[in-house]
């Protein structure tokens, strides 16, 4: 080695080696500071945050705006850059730290206009919550300013932290409404052009009701079969197969039992709320201590349960005397109305601020509501996330009620994404009742309404009278996202996306084969991946391949030692699951190449096809069978033939069946934003990697990013046995000891204690400037 190369390659060691300190040194200075005293001209008495060995947030003060602040300030010390991001996210605002590349996401966003409508809304909210929301500002910006050096993510997008404020609050807020009913709209727009272009026969047989129903009264909907529509030649000719993206089951479980059904006689609630997997993970350890006036009384309230970053409530939570959780409701609460000629239409201009330049985005509106173009006609959207009632912080009265009936009388005002609302309390009784902003308009549509059907008065009004259930006879409440309500209320609400039901039936099924329950049933029940939905699939293909035996001989024996379960071990359920969704894919092909001449797809209804599939299957008609194909037998062994060749050319390098193990195929991959544009950060911001063990249709949900974003069991007033376990830590920051806390507990099923522990370290904010 020549000396000149050698000074050259130690040159470069030793830049490497200053970066590297570098990076290092400043991200030890951006790790916000646990413990000492602090003071603040922003409270009105002294309060503490001190955080335990998982780094729960326990808050301790005098009022509920100062614990406010307690948790704004938390909140910003820990989670800054993911608030940040979910305000810009419904604001339409990541381009101006993403540049061009968020651009398509922020004018979807922004076509809602949510910024002006939390504005708004925060405009004219009651002095009480405004004073709040300003609080929990007070607390986030005090923590910002409290940073050495900005965050690391601010450091590589060369991006500077802005306040917060309270409408970014409210804008969170609307963040979840745009993943729990975003699909609302599209999904509609969907059913809309599959009568425009196949007829309102075709629209019938896709989303006739599925027999998969689990109301809580046991009312069913007819399941009448229907005669299966005629397909053209034209459109079997035209049509090419890819894949329908299989719609993520954003919802959630939840369930709960009264009294009579515990040993200590007080009722026992189960929630996991189901979402997209990143890390930091979306929920955040609280436990909130102070004092509340309550009738004639001053009493000590202490909520214990998961908040959302951004925002200043417990989500889901206990305060001793009760306890709440939700699942998405999924009655329709979107409308599209078919626009004419006599529609007078404005223009609003939206500023999109990129790092270097400011981009104006048109946005025509209608009486109705924002305007889309889609096939040489418009449409204007009214949608409950668009009125002044969508969004408040109602929601934290829970934290103060006694009681289940005290619960149930809160729902109706509660401004959120509405929810199915189960609660508890230790008195033994249960109850169920929608949560959430809902429009009073008494003709819901899945298909657009002529503008002179349209009750818009009606849109401006959230809903007084709710359905609701309160101690059943049965002692079982129960919801997973499909029909809760009767029949005859579902007629009146609607269907905004329902889930199928077989998550549903399974899980209210487990719960009459018991007649007592503790925390560990409850749990086993979250993790209870039988595959029941699958059992016919599984008798279809194994018959299927039968046909050939000595082709198939290996897939046979694979099938037949399936266990009947999403199990990690499993290769026979990736096959029968894989077989499933390519066959749908296949025979709905004709249906979904036309809608993607619009840009549209059947994803959004896909789980809706399950009885048409059925049909198809038994009845085979001529004119859905591809041209070249003589029979459906065929047709679907080579659908099977594909599916395991897709399967084999993604999971296995040795093109061997034993490759597909269940739990490979949905392994479990918890990534950071970043991670995904830099692989070479993975190992330094992702969780550890971990074998895939449940699915879809089944109480446990599991995708590859996508599952139970927390686990909750509880009987109010026996805290102490209580479970939250949570596939992640409270701290964004890599270097954090807080940053992957509690997910390795997740990841092996093994059971987190909902109370905090012994105390590690502790703030003191003391008034004062």
């Amino acid at each position: 080695m020549s000396k000149i190369t050698r000074i050259f390659f130690t040159f470069a060691l030793s830049l490497i080696f200053i970066t590297i300190a570098a990076v290092y040194i400043g991200l030890n200075l951006s790790l916000p500071k646990l413990s000492g005293d602090l003071y603040s001209a922003h409270i009105s008495n002294d309060i503490t945050l001190e955080r335990d060995i998982l780094g729960t947030a326990i808050i301790s003060g005098d009022s509920r705006k100062d614990i406010a602040y307690g948790l704004g300030f938390a909140h910003g010390q820990d989670r800054f850059f993911q608030m940040d991001l979910l305000r810009r996210n419904a604001a339409g605002e990541l381009s101006e730290i993403f540049g061009s590349k968020a651009l398509n996401v922020d004018k979807q966003h922004r076509f809602h206009q949510f910024r002006k409508r939390a504005e708004s809304i925060v405009a004219k909210m009651p002095i009480a919550q405004k004073m709040l929301l300003q609080a929990y500002a007070n607390g986030v910006n005090a923590a910002l300013a409290e940073q050495s050096l900005n965050s690391f993510e601010y450091l590589l997008t060369n991006s500077t932290p802005r306040s917060w404020v309270p409408a970014d609050s409210l804008l969170v807020i609307f963040s979840m409404y745009l993943d729990l009913q975003g699909r609302t709209p599209t999904r509609d727009m969907v059913l809309i052009h599959i009568e425009q272009l196949y007829g309102k026969n075709m629209l019938a047989f896709i989303t006739q009701n599925s027999p998969y129903q689990a109301a809580l009264d046991a009312s069913l909907l007819p399941t009448d079969k229907l005669e299966i529509p005629a397909l053209l030649m034209k459109n079997l000719a035209a049509s090419k197969v890819t894949s329908i993206e299989e719609p993520l089951d954003i919802g959630s479980n939840n369930w709960a039992v009264r009294g009579a059904l515990t040993a200590s006689g007080k009722g026992m609630l189960s929630d996991d709320m189901h979402l997209s997997f990143a890390v930091p993970i979306i929920w955040y350890r609280a436990q909130l201590n102070y004092k509340s006036q309550i009738g004639d009384e001053v009493k000590q309230v202490q909520v214990t349960g998961v908040s959302l970053p951004g925002t200043p409530a417990v989500v889901v939570g206990t305060n001793g005397l009760v306890a709440w959780g939700f699942t998405n409701a999924y009655i329709d609460t979107a409308d599209w109305v078919l626009l004419d000629d006599k529609q007078m239409l404005s223009t609003d201009i939206e500023l999109i601020e990129l790092p270097d330049s400011t981009l104006e985005y048109p946005i025509e509106i209608s009486e109705f509501g924002p305007v889309k173009q889609i096939n040489g006609k418009a449409y204007g959207l009214s949608w409950v996330a668009h009125q002044d009632y969508a969004v408040n912080m109602e929601l934290m009265g829970l934290e103060t009620a006694s009681n289940v009936q005290q619960g149930l009388a809160l729902a109706t005002s509660i401004g959120i994404p509405v929810q199915n609302m189960l609660l508890v309390d230790s008195e033994g009784n249960a109850g169920w009742k929608p949560a959430g902003a809902v429009p009073s308009r008494t003709n819901p549509s899945n298909t657009a309404q002529q503008a002179y059907q349209f009750q818009d008065i009606m849109w401006q009004e959230n809903e007084p009278n709710l359905p609701q259930v309160f101690n059943p006879d049965s002692s079982r409440l129960w919801s997973a996202n499909s029909r809760v309500m009767s029949a005859d209320e579902s007629t009146r609400f609607g269907d905004g996306g329902y889930a199928l039901g077989a998550r549903a039936q399974q899980i209210r099924d487990r719960l009459f084969e018991s007649e007592r329950f503790n925390e560990q049933d409850f749990l086993t029940l979250q993790l209870d991946n039988e595959a029941r939905f699958l059992l016919p699939w599984h008798k279809f293909l194994i018959t299927l391949l039968s046909t050939q035996p000595t082709r198939f001989a290996k897939d046979i024996q694979y099938l037949r030692d399936w266990q009947q379960c999403a199990c990690a071990d499993s290769v026979g359920y990736t096959l029968v699951r894989s077989f499933r969704h390519q066959f749908i894919d296949a025979s709905f092909a004709p249906i979904e190449t036309g809608l993607n001449k619009l840009n549209l797809s059947l994803s959004v209804v896909k789980r809706y096809l399950e009885p048409a599939i059925w049909q198809l299957i038994v009845e085979q008609p001529a004119d859905w069978l591809p041209v070249e194909f003589s029979t459906w037998d065929d047709f679907a062994i080579s659908i099977y033939q594909d599916s395991v060749d897709t399967l084999l050319a993604k999971h296995s390098e040795s093109e061997e069946l034993a490759d597909l193990q269940w739990g490979e195929v949905n392994r479990l991959e918890i990534k950071h934003p970043f991670s995904r544009q830099l692989p070479f950060l993975s190992r330094f911001l992702d969780m550890p990697s971990q074998i895939g063990f449940g699915d879809t249709f089944m109480p446990a949900v599991q995708k590859r990013s996508f599952g139970a974003s927390q686990r909750f069991i509880v009987q109010p007033g026996s805290e102490e046995s209580g479970i939250m376990m949570i596939p992640g830590g409270q701290s964004g920051h890599p270097l954090s000891d807080y940053y992957r806390s509690g997910f390795e507990d997740y990841a092996n099923n093994v059971t987190t204690p909902l109370l905090p522990t012994d105390t590690v370290y502790k703030i003191t904010i003391k008034v004062g400037d």
